[in-house]
Formats: structure tokens, C-alpha cells, sequence
């Protein structure tokens, strides 16, 4: 990932000079110690207040009771240990090219979730640094990988807010762009996320144009644009087949309106001409066909419509072409 407007990053460390301040195992082991002689005690004063009788009835159940007070001794031996050994976690205060270069060396390694605890660190110890304002996009980027889409979204927006005039912003409103576009989902479901990413893609290309950003922004554009046609055309065949034909009219035409340069403009053209014979309005059918033929005079759907208007009497004055082979549209043979 690169960061446009600045210089190299440091060079990487490892975690040498890392001081947590904590408890060692070693720092638990008189307590654990304590709590024996204090058990062995308690036995000793239980031995002589209880008498013969007692110590006689205990030697009967002995293997049970050295069970149980071992059960006993090794889940208070380690509710112990974890209770006494907990690390605190903040950080002693570091140098900043060693906080900045180790949670890059985390990032290479993949460990997304490492990367980002030092990239913060690097914010929080260093707010006014120039590697603060680093740490902001390589946390964004930690997160989009860990697909952490939502973080990533709000670091980008952080350092679009911060830094609205710095030259690493293209890479900041790309990001976000491409975390929406990466939450698309199937034609079938809701298409929030695309209608978001549209929306974004559209603004690399408006404030950005020419930047490597908004060329990848304008062909994942029309990506998006082709897949909200299709969730048109999945509503639109829908009310079709259930007898809904107005409805199904408005989806078809949407298609037509706001995504005619999509995949699924002849075949939304082709709905439109059959409504049309379907509600005996020729004259649009008429109309539809001849845009159909027009543009794509050798795709399938027109020779459907073609055949569909024959039948009823009205011949378009396009004639259907064949589609041309793949070696026929390049040339060869």
C-alpha cells in the first residue's frame, strides 16, 4: 500500500524494547506456596480437634477427599496464576520509528490485528507526528484487509477529515470506495452496499480524475451500475411472471433510463416490447423494437423481438443479423 505523498517508511524493527508492565510466573509463586502451608496447617489443627474417630472415618474415604482437595488446590492454584498474572497493556512510551516500522513488520506478516495496536500507539503516543498521519491510512488499510469493511470505512473518513488537502486523501476516498464495493452482494438480496459504493466510486472520479485511483473507480463503476440493473431486471421478471405488468414496466424502463450502458439493455428493451404487445400498445412495441434493432441488430434478444412482432403483422425494418464469431469480430479467418 502505498502513501502517495509521502517518503519511504522507516526501516522495520522487531519488538526489542518493548516493556510491559505486568506480574512475571515467578511474582505469583510465593502466594501459591502460602496457600499450601495454609491448607497444611488447617489439616494439622482438623487432625487434633476431630481425634482418632474422625482421622479413622477420613482414612476409610481417602481416596475420594486427596481427589477432591486436589480438584480443589490445582482450580484455586490457577484462578490464582490468571488473576495475578495479567499483563496491562498499555505501553511504556517508545520511540516512534520503532512503534511505526514493527507494525509494519506485523502488516508483512499478515497480522492485521498486531499492525493496527501499533499503528494506534503510533497515534496516541505521537498525535502530531508526520507518522501519526501515516499510522491513520495503514490502519485503514489493516483493517480492509482483515475485512474489517466498517473500521476501515471510519479510519478512511478520519483522515479525509484531518487531512482533506494531503495528496495520500485519493488514496483515502479510493479505500472507502472499494470497502462498499467489496459488501455487494448477490442480485437477489439488498443492494445498499452497491448504491454506497456507487456513490463513492463516483467521487475518486469527481475530485481525483486524473489519478490511478479513478481509473480503477471508473471501471468498477460500471461493474456496479451493471449489477443494480440486474437487481432491476430480477424485480422486473418477477412481477412479469406474476401477472403485474405495469409494474414489472417501471422496473424494465429504470434499466433502460439509468443503466443503458449495462449488459442488460437488450434484454430490457425485449420485456419492454413484449409488455407492450402483451397490453396491445403496438405503437410502443413498434418503437421499442426499432431501438432494439437499432443498437443491437445481432444480439439475441432482438431476433426474439424480431419473430415476436412478425407475429402480430408488424415487421421492424431491421433484420436480425448473425452474431459474429469471436475470429470474425478479430479479423482472423
Amino acid at each position: 500500500m502505498a502513501d502517495t505523498g509521502d517518503d519511504a517508511r522507516p526501516g522495520r524493527g522487531g519488538l526489542a524494547g518493548l516493556q510491559f508492565r505486568g506480574r512475571s510466573f515467578a511474582d505469583t509463586e510465593p502466594s501459591c506456596k502460602n496457600g499450601r502451608d495454609a491448607l497444611a496447617r488447617s489439616a494439622a489443627r482438623g487432625r487434633e480437634n476431630r481425634g482418632t474417630f474422625v482421622i479413622s472415618k477420613l482414612s476409610r474415604k481417602a481416596p475420594v477427599v486427596i481427589a477432591i482437595l486436589a480438584a480443589a488446590i490445582a482450580v484455586t492454584g490457577c484462578a490464582t496464576f490468571k488473576k495475578k498474572h495479567k499483563t496491562d497493556l498499555s505501553y511504556v512510551e517508545r520511540p516512534v520509528d520503532l512503534l511505526y516500522s514493527t507494525g509494519a513488520a506485523r502488516m508483512d506478516r499478515h497480522d492485521w490485528t498486531g499492525a493496527v495496536d501499533y499503528f494506534r500507539e503510533v497515534e496516541r503516543q505521537h498525535p502530531y507526528s508526520e507518522w501519526s498521519r501515516r499510522a491513520i491510512l495503514m490502519t485503514a488499510f489493516a483493517h480492509y484487509e482483515s475485512n474489517q469493511y466498517t473500521e476501515a470505512i471510519g479510519d478512511a473518513d478520519r483522515f479525509i477529515e484531518l487531512y482533506p488537502g494531503n495528496a495520500s486523501a485519493a488514496y483515502a476516498y479510493y479505500l472507502k470506495a472499494v470497502c462498499y464495493f467489496e459488501q455487494i452482494i448477490d442480485v437477489g438480496r439488498d443492494q445498499a452496499a452497491a448504491e454506497q459504493a456507487l456513490s463513492a466510486l463516483r467521487e475518486v472520479v469527481r475530485r481525483f480524475p486524473h489519478s490511478p485511483y479513478a481509473t480503477d473507480a471508473r471501471l468498477k463503476v460500471d461493474m456496479v451500475n451493471d449489477q443494480l440493473a440486474g437487481k432491476e431486471m430480477t424485480i422486473g421478471r418477477f412481477y412479469e411472471k406474476g401477472n403485474q405488468p405495469i409494474a414489472a414496466l417501471g422496473r424494465f424502463k429504470t434499466v433502460i433510463d439509468r443503466y443503458q450502458t449495462t449488459s442488460h439493455t437488450p434484454e430490457a428493451l425485449y420485456r419492454l416490447v413484449e409488455l407492450d404487445v402483451s397490453l396491445g400498445l403496438m405503437p410502443d412495441a413498434q418503437r421499442n423494437a426499432a431501438v432494439l434493432g437499432a443498437n443491437f441488430p445481432g444480439d439475441r434478444w432482438y431476433a426474439d423481438a424480431y419473430r415476436l412482432m412478425v407475429n402480430k403483422g408488424l415487421r421492424p425494418a431491421i433484420e436480425p443479423r448473425a452474431k459474429k464469431s469471436l475470429t470474425e469480430r478479430i479479423g482472423i479467418g
